[in-house]
């Protein structure tokens, strides 16, 4: 008596839409196709638009066409490819406790960093971002810069017990060619004065994706402050001072980060702010 083979049905889901090459495949193993529906939405690529997940998608088909028992678990997408939310996440995780960098961090955690702003730039969805300049325009505030005010620098500024650092806060004006930096300051010795300096600049377009931006002018109000950075007042401004030319290698509607011509790396964030 003859033995009578009876194949169990795949699901859609797990197989990518066959090419007719594979069919021809198929038939030859004596597949039954017609019997099953295909669902773009359901298979790996028609949920990827953008392809990440081709790779796992074909070895699927190719397990299936050879009647594979146990399909093969292979990644959706490559480390190198994580969603941007969740590399955006892993960046304010690993900013955690180190005060936006200004007082310097570990090599370890610089290295850290820099990995995840690499990644995040590999993914940057505005890659000629001055052709769109509306996605710079408004406020941005400073998370993260390579930028640091160590040892004697400290010292002379105050920056260790008498003044405290607020928020890097950053307007920009597209439409003027213009953005004010504001750091914040709080002087505990001075009844917890609070005052900033500003830093008027202006900017224009150099490249696709570089700006070539002008000191103008700056100030520290209130006058009370002034006369405790008046002394140093150009150790702080060449600190701050962004003359030069400023690479945006990643901006979205939240989120931007850019390199100057010093080699310093900023990571700035989107928010509402009228006080500028």
């Amino acid at each position: 008596m003859a033995t009578k083979f009876i194949q169990p049905p795949i699901p859609a889901s797990h197989v990518f839409p066959p090419k007719p090459s594979t069919l021809r495949m198929m038939k030859l193993h004596g597949a039954l196709l017609a019997t099953h529906q295909w669902n773009k939405k359901c298979s790996r690529f028609g949920e990827n638009p953008f392809g990440f997940g081709l790779s796992s998608s074909v070895k699927a088909a190719e397990q299936s066409s050879e009647l594979v028992a146990e399909e093969k678990v292979i990644p959706e997408e490559s480390s190198d490819y994580r969603k941007v939310a969740q590399i955006k996440r892993d960046i304010y995780d690993a900013l955690q406790g180190i005060n936006r960098g200004i007082f310097g961090v570990t090599s370890t955690k610089k290295t850290e960093i820099l990995k995840l702003v690499e990644l995040l730039e590999s993914q940057n969805p505005n890659p000629e971002p001055t052709s769109c300049l509306e996605k710079v325009s408004g406020s941005w505030k400073l998370i993260y810069s390579t930028i640091t005010i160590l040892g004697s620098k400290r010292t002379k500024l105050g920056l260790r017990d008498f003044i405290s650092l607020g928020d890097f806060v950053q307007s920009i004006d597209v439409v003027e060619g213009k953005a004010v930096n504001a750091v914040k300051f709080s002087a505990k010795g001075l009844n917890l004065l609070n005052g900033q300096l500003t830093i008027e600049a202006s900017f224009k377009i150099a490249s696709k994706s570089r700006v070539d931006i002008s000191y103008i002018k700056s100030v520290i109000t209130p006058e009370q402050l002034m006369n405790v950075f008046r002394k140093n007042f150009d150790l702080l401004l060449g600190i701050f001072n962004p003359e030069g030319w400023l690479e945006i290698t990643y901006v979205d509607d939240s989120m931007r980060i850019g390199r100057d011509d010093k080699g310093n790396i900023f990571i700035l964030e989107r928010f509402e702010d009228n006080t500028l």
